[in-house]
């Protein structure tokens, strides 16, 4: 210590100031501070009010230089910073202060939210659901040997023998979002691999996707055939049913087993494809290979049920189906369905 009190007397102010800074939060986590510690420690260092907060929490932590709890109305932060663990951001730091920013705000803001990290993830439960797209695709591949698969999973955090569910997604809300509210209390993992996103949990509850997200859930086996479930699972969504298990298919799971060139040579799937031509028409035609009967459809669609006889007995000439028989409405659902998978 003597050596480096020597050394710091030939630097400059601001150099000095930055070591110290650095040697003030090594200090804390020294001492295992919690999170209202380590914002009140900073806000008697910076003297201005300092605040933590985590992605998922209702009210920030932030202290006042003179050690209390900050009550006003937060301004603008004149400082901010975020706080990442694994790569994934879970929260933020910042100072409030009224004036200009001081010269080692950068420096005190950067070791504060290094701390903050250390302090989820050793007090945790970590917020942070993001994983290495490397490790997740080990764990799903079905190129990887039984030993390598196991590895990945335990560095993931899952206990190997428990139930593994692998979902599939499409969606423009956060990969990290979405995971964190299909299991909340159990482990779950998620990684961007190339247009799809991959979620690894020990339960999914369906009702827990966000709106605008289309998912396929792979059954709870091993996770390479899982994950094989779930990409054909995902091909099977649609706008009215986003959300899709691989279970529900049943025998419509062998529809994605043929050839495109074979479905798109099929004189039903061709007349789906001109019918879809007329945007109103193929939203008739879905409701009512969905629910079923001509009543259930016209609800959905909330139009009187004469006004979709009219068009399904159009769309049935166009189709040259007779919708209304039970051979007819599984016909037109097959032909429906494989049309949807020439595009996935």
């Amino acid at each position: 210590m003597e050596a480096l009190a020597a050394r710091l007397s030939q630097l400059d102010a601001h150099v000095e100031g930055a070591i110290r800074v650095v040697m003030f939060y090594d200090t804390l986590m020294r001492r295992r501070v919690d999170l209202p510690a380590l914002a009140r420690a900073s806000a008697g260092l910076a003297e201005c009010v300092a605040g933590i907060r985590l992605h998922g929490t209702d009210r920030p932590i932030r202290f006042s230089p003179d050690g209390t709890e900050a009550t006003a109305p937060a301004p603008n932060a004149s400082t901010t910073a975020p706080v990442t663990l694994d790569e994934e951001e879970i929260g933020a730091v910042w100072l409030e202060r009224t004036g200009p920013a001081g010269p080692l705000d950068e420096v005190l803001l950067d070791r504060l939210a290094i701390a903050a990290a250390a302090v989820v993830e050793r007090y945790g439960p970590a917020r942070t659901t993001m994983a290495d797209p490397a490790l997740v695709e080990l764990a799903i591949s079905g190129d990887s040997d039984a030993a390598a698969r196991a590895r990945a999973l335990r560095l993931l955090g899952f206990t190997a023998g428990l139930p593994l569910r692998v979902v599939a997604v499409r969606s423009s809300v956060p990969l990290d979002r979405i995971s964190a509210l299909l299991c909340p209390n159990r482990p779950v993992k998620a990684a961007p691999l190339g247009d799809v996103g991959v979620v690894l949990a020990g339960a999914v509850d369906m009702e827990r996707f966000p709106v605008g997200v289309r998912a396929g859930i792979g059954a709870a086996d091993s996770p390479e055939r899982s994950w094989r479930e779930a990409r054909t699972a995902l091909r099977f969504t649609t706008g009215s049913q986003p959300v899709v298990r691989y279970e529900s298919l049943g025998a419509l799971a062998l529809l994605a087993q043929v050839p495109r060139d074979s479905a798109r040579g099929n004189a039903d799937v061709a007349a789906i494809g001109r019918v879809a031509d007329t945007p109103e028409d193929l939203e008739t035609l879905d409701a009512y290979c969905a629910t079923g009967t001509l009543r259930r459809a016209a609800d959905r669609l909330h139009l009187h049920h004469s006004s979709v006889a009219r068009r399904l007995d159009q769309i049935g000439k166009a189709l040259d189906i007779e919708l209304t028989t039970p051979a007819g409405l599984i016909r037109a659902t097959l032909a429906l369905t494989a049309w949807r998978l020439l595009d996935d």
